[in-house]
């Protein structure tokens, strides 16, 4: 009985170590599955061969460690994995608790020490479970240093070729997504229905063609003049370069009428002009202007030829050169101009032709302007004005030389509130004398304006004046002082929808006799957009002329509708 009593217990010690390996190997493996799951954070499909590339990946790692194991020796890995103080059980079959073992912190329940590179030459196995024995604790630390390595490789290689690592990867600058056109904000045009103009080498080009009918009371809007429905075709354009530093614009119309019924007309007009500005040194600016018009002498006009069957063509070709100097807030500008007016031959009635070379003249002026600015927005200035008209014939068919030496001086006001209001305004005196002394000199008040205001947005209200010397070659007779006024308004009623409105007043002042004309007009009209390239138009004018000389009373009616197309 006491023979077989150590065999009994060795057979318990056996017992307790194969349940004990049991247990650790059930609980390994139980514990893979929930790691995988949280740490792997999988949430797509993984391919085949990715998959075959990490067992591969796997196994490789899995041999020299294993060749490793082989090579230590038993007895060094039993006496290197005894702890300094053994456990002893206090009763037969005892096994150490966990909290009682050195190697607490390699404990199975740990988490494993996950790593993104499987390829690291310093990765770190969690120290196995030690048992009381030497072979225990070898059984044990290989097995478990063999799960808890294909554990921790197998997870950062699933880690590795997961759906998210790919999306987390950074893209090439060049293949980044931008936002969406509807998300950008888009800058609103301030008129939708503007010319978007043709792009010509620098210029940006914009040209309007108006085709319609004109019913008209007074054809030619003389005291003679008959009713008559009017074709009018009108050309008109715009250019406007592109610029760097310095600018230029072209700007030109032309005016075509023919008698569709009624009293016979057949005209035309129109006038180019060009203006460049270049910015020098030294605050230095100059304005370069040319152009030129092509107008039928109205019949109207003090000086219309009675019984032809066309009014002559006047033309003029005029041009200047300015330069411009600021120096603290004083501005200076000297502007020289020459205009040199030719006329056509007169076509009578009867057939012959009348020449008017006589009336051919060019006026040299030159300018000389003053200012100071008291503030940005107004500019007070001095200007005088100093020329010569010659007539390419000395003597005029009358006899009368008609050459004559012109001196002028006004005080205005220069404005520049921005969009709100622009421009200026001037008034003074100026005088003509003519060469043949029994010939009265033309003088008189002076006033020239161009102001622009915008009340609110969407209206724009102007005001212009100028004053003008019309010369004449009537015997006796020296000429006459022009002032001009038109007061225009314009309204965008709607985006497509625009309203324009039109007042004048001329007054004509004859020299040397109390003879004068009144002329009064106005007119209103409305374009309304089809889309951006087309649009519907029409007006409405009316016009009278009161003079207290004889046969020059008239009155003038008229109703236009037409097509404008712009580009």
């Amino acid at each position: 009985m006491f023979g077989g009593e150590p065999d009994t217990k060795k057979g318990r010690k056996c017992i307790a170590v194969a349940a004990l390996l049991l247990t650790a190997s059930i609980v390994a493996l139980l514990r893979t599955v929930p790691a995988f799951s949280q740490e792997t954070e999988l949430r797509g499909e993984v391919s085949e061969s990715a998959i075959l590339a990490d067992q591969q990946r796997k196994a490789r790692q899995l041999r020299p460690q294993g060749s490793l194991d082989q090579a230590v020796p038993a007895t060094q890995m039993a006496e290197d994995q005894t702890p300094a103080n053994p456990y002893e059980p206090a009763s037969p079959g005892a096994v150490p608790d966990d909290d009682q073992t050195g190697g607490a912190e390699g404990s199975i329940f740990n988490q494993p020490q996950a790593t993104d590179d499987p390829f690291a030459d310093n990765q770190t196995i969690a120290a196995p479970r030690r048992p009381s024995t030497a072979r225990q604790g070898s059984a044990g630390a290989n097995a478990k240093s063999d799960a808890k390595a294909a554990d921790k490789n197998d997870g950062a290689n699933r880690r590795a070729v997961t759906i998210d690592s790919v999306d987390r990867q950074k893209l090439d600058p060049g293949a980044e997504r931008t936002g969406s056109i509807e998300g950008q904000k888009v800058k609103l045009e301030d008129d939708a229905f503007a010319a978007p103009g043709i792009k010509v080498g620098t210029f940006v080009f914009r040209p309007t063609l108006e085709q319609g009918l004109t019913a008209t009371s007074n054809a030619d809007a003389s005291a003679g003049g008959r009713s008559a429905v009017l074709s009018e075709t009108a050309l008109r354009f715009s250019a406007t370069s592109d610029w760097r530093e310095n600018s230029a614009v072209v700007d030109g119309y032309g005016l075509f009428r023919n008698t569709v019924s009624g009293q016979k007309i057949n005209d035309a007009q129109g006038r180019i002009e060009g203006q460049l500005n270049v910015d020098l040194d030294n605050e230095l600016r100059a304005i370069a202007k040319l152009g030129y018009e092509a107008v039928p002498e109205s019949a109207s006009s003090p000086d219309a030829i009675a019984g032809v069957t066309s009014q002559p063509l006047r033309q003029t070709v005029d041009g200047s050169l300015g330069i411009e100097k600021d120096v603290g807030k004083m501005r200076y500008a000297l502007t020289g101009a020459v205009s040199h007016d030719f006329y056509g031959d007169a076509k009578l009635s009867d057939g012959t032709v009348l020449s008017l070379k006589d009336r051919d003249s060019t006026l040299y002026s030159a300018t000389l302007r003053t200012g100071y600015q008291v503030s940005p927005a107004m500019t007070p200035f001095l200007e005088v004005e100093a020329g010569r008209r010659i007539y390419d014939l000395r003597l005029d068919s009358n006899g009368f030389e008609r050459s004559s030496t012109r001196l002028g001086a006004r005080a205005g006001l220069e404005l520049d509130m921005r969009e709100k209001l622009s421009g200026e305004f001037s008034v003074g005196w100026l005088r003509e004398g003519i060469d043949d002394d029994r010939l009265p000199a033309i003088a008189g008040p002076y006033v020239n304006a161009d102001l622009r205001w915008s009340p609110e947005r969407g209206t724009i209200i102007g005001l212009t004046g100028r004053t003008t010397v019309e010369t004449t070659t009537i015997a006796n007779e020296s000429g006459d002082l022009l002032y001009s006024g038109r007061l225009t308004g314009e309204r965008q009623v709607r985006a497509n929808l625009t309203a324009n409105t039109a007042l004048g007043l001329d007054w004509r002042d004859y020299t040397g006799s109390d003879g004068h004309d009144l002329v009064l007009s106005a007119e209103a009209g409305l374009t309304w957009w089809l889309n951006r390239y087309a649009g519907l138009t029409t007006r409405i004018r009316t016009e009278k002329l009161t003079s207290n000389l004889p046969g020059r009373d008239y009155v003038a009616n008229s109703v236009y509708l037409g097509l404008k197309v712009q580009r």
